[in-house]
């Protein structure tokens, strides 16, 4: 079974020429991460809200 996602956002960080990475929510509150090189046959990496807070945590935590 396919998760639908919707309102996928592009990321603020994204390349100028359209490489990026886009975020959407499913009904079921789980958070989808996919790669627009790929469009709508991207595969979509699959979060709980749990996972993916810790994940922004973590990327946040991140000095450059």
């Amino acid at each position: 079974m396919t998760t639908p996602y919707t309102h996928w956002r592009k990321s603020s960080h994204s390349a100028p020429n359209g490489e990026c990475v886009e975020v959407g929510r499913s009904p079921h509150g789980t958070i989808g991460v996919r790669d627009t090189k790929e469009g709508t046959n991207s595969p979509i990496l699959n979060f709980t809200r749990p996972e993916w807070a810790a994940f922004l945590n973590a990327v946040r935590s991140i000095k450059a």
